[in-house]
């Protein structure tokens, strides 16, 4: 085995900042450590263009890191509602958000789980979803991947549109419509199969193509014959992260943070 010098955490925040790679000036919101680290790391090392908030009220001039702050951050403006919500109607945000499902459609769950009428479990509710999902470009980040949140059917309740045509207004999908990447804990996934389907594009690695469709309640297909392991972080990188993450926020987020090996 050869050691890829990294954690699971760490690969899986490297493979997220792709998503923001050729953006160029937008505002990018990673929701949840993972994804808030990959939009850091994204800014830091190829796209310093992307615009980060505080994750309260400013935009800051440098990623402002999870968890205690040791150092007061540098702004460079307000971040009212009226700035965020036109920059995000507008269509200059990508988002990556964490469902608690997901189904072939890239149709994403926040609000309930079974019977909307008798959940067995009520949630957040669908919030900013239903607009977002048809503003701007979303990616997401799956902690658990398994066929509990990538669904065979489809989500139990709808909070985000997807490429589901049944569901499309006058036949033709929503204008800002935009689904990018799924992240997760065995693998990268987008939505460049046919008709728009999901279908693997890396795998981390000890991870097979087998063992991603097996925890997957829908077929996916492959972006190559061969799947390549998902990149790991370069030393340049994880030096960064040391930076971005001086709480090692990172060591905690997921249930197992395995490093990530190589056969």
């Amino acid at each position: 085995m050869t050691d890829y010098n990294c954690s699971l955490a760490e690969l899986i925040i490297n493979a997220c900042a792709e998503a923001w790679r050729d953006d160029g000036e937008l505002m990018a919101t990673g929701i949840g450590p993972l994804p808030r680290l990959g939009a850091s790391l994204a800014k830091v090392s190829f796209n310093p263009l992307l615009q980060l908030t505080d994750g309260e009220t400013y935009y800051a001039d440098a990623p402002v890191p999870p968890g205690k702050r040791h150092a007061e951050p540098v702004y460079e403006g307000y971040a009212n509602y009226d700035r965020v919500f036109s920059t995000l109607w507008g269509g200059r945000r990508h988002s990556m958000v964490s469902p608690v499902q997901l189904d072939r459609f890239g149709q994403a769950n926040i609000s309930t789980i079974g019977d909307r009428a008798a959940p067995k479990v009520a949630m957040l509710g669908a919030r900013g979803f239903p607009g977002n999902s048809i503003c701007h470009p979303n990616s997401f980040f799956i902690p658990n991947h398994s066929t509990r949140s990538l669904v065979a059917n489809e989500v139990d309740f709808v909070c985000m549109a997807g490429y589901n045509p049944d569901r499309y207004m006058n036949g033709k999908p929503p204008k800002g419509l935009d689904l990018r990447i799924i992240v997760s804990d065995l693998c990268v996934m987008d939505f460049n199969g046919p008709e728009k389907g999901i279908r693997v594009v890396s795998l981390h690695p000890g991870v097979s193509f087998e063992q991603v469709q097996e925890n997957t309640g829908f077929e996916l297909s492959k972006a190559s014959d061969t799947l390549p392991l998902t990149p790991a972080p370069s030393e340049a990188h994880m030096a960064l992260l040391e930076t971005l993450d001086p709480n090692n926020v990172r060591a905690s987020v997921l249930k197992d943070n395995p490093p990530a090996i190589r056969d």
